[in-house]
């Protein structure tokens, strides 16, 4: 092996394969633009604008305010390790909004308390997949879903998917890509960043399938309470065979609390345990107790409200980019996503991808849109992403700056 270059870093070559995304560098721009005294319209970020709700603050408050017991004692022991698989009056919690909620029996033992769901995604991937084994999943999709089975030595299975099946997997598509070294696949309902949902019918053939083959089928329902239209459900009613990835980031507005959930089979529980204590030892401690407080009533109460904001937010913005030219050809059921085909844009424009336009937009006309690139290959320069996490009147302010734009 060749000695490095002094002052140079010798990698890992899984680096190579591990993107950033691209909307980080038109983020990081629009900061600048800012701070020149420039207003942009942000419509890139995926974080709800809303702040994590009261009541979650004052638990949190109030768990930090009591004096910490020993490790093993008695007292508010908030400053000290839960269990790796988590606090369990949070699990107990948790189980108990899945009966409430979602009319779904789900015993305590089998959830996971993990650092966000990016955590929970480090377990699954550790805990299933081997060097070069496949795990299949949808092109478009979130970006990091890749970037993990990489990390682990796995790859993934990028099936391109469009309006015909909602931007979504089917079992048709499961039975046509699973190979040999096909371990998984995973979806996500709703979806980033299409904002789809899957029927729970194709959701139980989709884990029959897989578990027909001897592997799984892993859910993330990360945006699970955000559906507008309709009430909410999750794969468990159909399914125990599946994995399941949940966040408190996205409906219960805790994005910089990282904290998440899994949801797995009981024979993989004592893995995951393992893993856990190895990988991160256990989640936050002062964020599982706040987390107590978002399962409440009272913050449902005004996470449901804010449900209703983004529901607003959508069928205002849905129908007046359709205006301005943009082919949305499936309407988003969930989320605070829209993805749409800007090949009108870059015709009127003469610009040659949607990064180059997104680039456009956000120098000349003040608004920033997540390019199709970060969402993986399939007609991904031909997509825009728009997040409605800002409010109603910004919104309008943007589409007024788009329509200027496009002289339209």
């Amino acid at each position: 092996m060749t000695a490095p270059e002094p002052g140079s870093l010798r990698v890992a070559r899984r680096n190579d394969d591990i993107q950033p995304f691209h909307v980080m560098a038109l983020l990081a721009r629009a900061r600048e633009l800012e701070a020149q005294g420039r207003d942009i319209v942000h419509m890139e970020i995926g974080e709800p604008d809303f702040a994590t709700p009261e009541p979650v603050m004052q638990a949190a408050r109030a768990a930090l305010s009591l004096p910490s017991g020993p490790p093993a004692g008695g007292g508010a022991e908030v400053t000290h390790y839960t269990p790796a698989l988590g606090l369990p009056a949070l699990r107990e919690a948790l189980a108990a909004w899945y009966r409430d909620r979602f009319g779904v029996r789900v015993d305590a033992a089998r959830i996971v308390i993990t650092p966000g769901a990016s955590g929970a995604l480090l377990l699954l991937t550790g805990l299933l997949v081997d060097r070069d084994q496949q795990v299949l999943m949808a092109d478009p999709g979130y970006p990091c879903n890749r970037h993990f089975v990489r990390f682990v030595e796995g790859r993934a299975g990028l099936i391109p998917v469009g309006p015909d099946t909602g931007y979504q997997l089917d079992a048709r598509l499961l039975a046509a890509h699973w190979g040999s070294d096909t371990v998984a696949a995973l979806v996500a309902t709703p979806s980033n960043p299409t904002g789809t949902l899957i029927d729970p019918a194709e959701l139980a053939a989709m884990a029959s399938f897989a578990r027909a083959q001897g592997g799984y089928l892993l859910v993330d329902e990360i945006y699970q309470a955000l559906v507008y239209g309709r009430e909410p459900a999750s794969v468990l009613s159909v399914s125990d065979e599946v994995f399941v990835l949940n966040s408190f980031s996205k409906y219960f507005s805790m994005t910089g609390w990282r904290l998440g959930w899994l949801v797995a089979p009981p024979e993989a529980v004592p893995a995951l345990d393992r893993l856990a204590q190895n990988l991160f030892l256990a989640a936050s401690t002062p964020a599982q107790y706040a987390a107590l407080a978002a399962l409440g009533p009272q913050s449902r109460e005004i996470l449901e409200a804010r449900r209703k904001s983004f529901a607003t937010r959508r069928d205002y913005l849905l129908p007046v980019l359709r205006e301005l030219g943009l082919a949305i050809p499936v309407e988003p059921q969930g989320a605070f996503y829209i993805y749409a085909d800007c090949s009108a844009w870059l015709a009127r424009t003469g610009l040659a991808d949607s990064m180059a336009l997104a680039t456009a937009l956000l120098e000349n006309a003040g608004v920033a849109i997540t390019p199709g690139d970060d969402f993986g290959c399939h007609r991904a320069t031909h997509h825009l992403r728009f997040a409605y996490t800002t409010s109603l009147e910004r919104l309008r302010q943007g589409v007024e700056r788009l329509a200027d734009f496009l002289g339209a």
